[in-house]
């Protein structure tokens, strides 16, 4: 049996795990005040991700408004932050 590092073995794991998107939505959680601002992040209620959509709810009619024009520049910075291509639509509710 070859030698595997945690790390690489936590990451084979999880990216055959149902528990992926949970993990990366609570890394998104994280850093999205450093992603999209203070102001975005105060008025978002909830972020999660099911397969490839990022899901985000604000009952803030003007933001999510912005949001919507947005959606290609937070595919490209949360992808960024998550340093692999996981995000491929954002649905803003």
């Amino acid at each position: 049996m070859g030698e595997h590092s945690l790390g690489d073995a936590l990451k084979k794991f999880l990216h055959q795990s149902r528990l992926k998107g949970d993990i990366q939505a609570l890394q998104i959680g994280d850093v999205w005040e450093k992603i999209m601002g203070k102001t975005v992040a105060r008025y978002t209620d909830k972020i999660s991700i099911h397969g490839q959509t990022l899901y985000i709810n604000t009952s803030v009619a003007p933001l999510r408004q912005e949001l919507l024009f947005q959606k290609e520049r937070i595919i490209q910075l949360v992808n960024e932050a998550l340093e692999e291509q996981v995000i491929r639509e954002v649905v803003i509710k």
